[in-house]
């Protein structure tokens, strides 16, 4: 094989490798967190996943925001917890979008609104969530059709803040 030949291989394989390299140590720094948080370990939950949900990862944001919501190693703060549930489900997370849902339909860090609730658990539905068709159909026997007929239209013409 010549040289030139060994070079273009050398380049597709290298930039996989630092793909990898990159990839990696996230996912591994989520996990650990994700290992701590099950012990009990809220602060090396925090430690971990922080960065990680500073830098735009969902999985990380949507666990940061359950953190708040439950007052794991940090004061209980609802607020908190929809921020970083928003940022995740901004990217899709239908487990951030569910649990913005929840706390809308209860009023947790914001007013209660059944038809906010009903749109995001519409949009968690969409993107994989089987929780989601059944807190949404619960929640549709207390909403008039209008507000299922609105809720529906959020949900269709929703997009992540800034896009």
């Amino acid at each position: 094989m010549s040289n030139d030949r060994l070079i273009v291989l050398r380049i597709p394989i290298t930039l996989i490798l630092s793909m990898v390299c990159f990839v990696l140590p996230a996912w591994a720094d989520y996990q650990a967190g994700m290992d701590a948080y099950n012990r009990g370990d809220f602060a090396t939950a925090l430690r971990e996943w922080r960065p990680l949900a500073e830098q735009g990862d969902a999985k990380a944001q949507f666990s940061f925001g359950l953190l708040y919501e439950n007052g794991d190693g940090v004061p209980r703060d609802y607020t908190k917890a929809r921020q970083w549930y928003e940022k995740a489900a901004a990217q899709g997370d239908a487990k951030a979008q569910l649990y913005l849902g929840m706390q809308s339909s209860f009023g947790q860090g914001v007013p209660m609104d059944l038809v906010e609730a009903y749109m995001w658990y519409s949009l968690a539905a969409g993107n994989g969530n089987a929780h989601a068709p059944g807190y949404r159909n619960d929640l549709s026997r207390q909403m008039t059709p209008a507000q299922i007929a609105e809720a529906q239209k959020r949900a269709r013409e929703w997009k992540p803040k800034g896009k």
